[in-house]
């Protein structure tokens, strides 16, 4: 395999064409669908398979929709547990690092994000057990920090993945911003980030549905950092 060279965390060279305008409607039908099926106990990928045949999606567009898409039950328990971006207030922050950094890295490189049933912006990057810093990583700390100094929480801990190659010079990175800046921040290297924020005692940063179906306490920020301060990022809208 040929060593990730990408500059950009960007749009894929089809994005424009497959997340049209055109499309959309298309694509808000197949997430709802997706949606009632999985609400009903089918499984993820036979349900996938059945709505992108019926509507002709490619398997980016596939990706799009599965991410968008979750249960009512889903949707209602997620919605009951968030906070407001205002509660935070001199409260402990858990952050999910690489959730967060990818998003915002997306949305400063013109990649499309998915603005999905449960009200969360998701990005459709992956890591695949490696992470590279792109062109729009160090705006993207400076942009998360200058957000979060503007809401004052008590403390922020970013929490990153250890077996996701070069997730140490990462922390390091993020380390380097918040001291520079006078930010509250610790930042850890840990194997299973999910547990260590369902553990925890802070609210949770994060879109990850694993982690938001079962924590108490999360705020919405990667949508409202995107919104207030990234108004000109290409965000599609897949709720019905």
């Amino acid at each position: 395999m040929s060593p990730d060279k990408r500059q950009h965390r960007g749009a894929h060279p089809a994005d424009r064409e497959l997340f049209a305008q055109e499309n959309l409607s298309r694509l808000r039908a197949a997430t709802s669908e997706l949606s009632w099926l999985r609400s009903r106990a089918y499984a993820m990928k036979a349900a996938l398979k059945l709505v992108g045949d019926q509507y002709n999606l490619t398997e980016r567009q596939r990706l799009a929709v599965s991410r968008a898409a979750c249960t009512d039950e889903q949707r209602e328990l997620r919605n009951a547990h968030c906070l407001s971006v205002q509660s935070i207030r001199n409260e402990g922050l858990v952050v999910d690092g690489f959730n967060l950094i990818i998003t915002v890295e997306a949305a400063l490189g013109g990649g499309v994000l998915l603005l999905c049933r449960d009200e969360c912006i998701r990005d459709l990057s992956s890591v695949h057990g490696s992470y590279r810093s792109v062109m729009e990583t160090d705006r993207a700390i400076d942009l998360i920090g200058d957000a979060l100094e503007d809401l004052k929480p008590k403390s922020v801990r970013w929490l990153l993945d250890r077996p996701i190659s070069n997730s140490g010079r990462l922390a390091e990175k993020i380390r380097d911003s918040a001291e520079a800046h006078g930010w509250p921040w610790t930042v850890e290297v840990v194997f299973n980030p999910d547990a260590e924020i369902l553990s925890s005692q802070g609210i949770a940063v994060t879109s990850d549905s694993l982690i938001l179906d079962g924590t108490m306490r999360w705020v919405n920020f990667n949508r409202y950092l995107v919104e207030k301060y990234l108004a000109v990022a290409w965000m599609i809208d897949l709720r019905s």
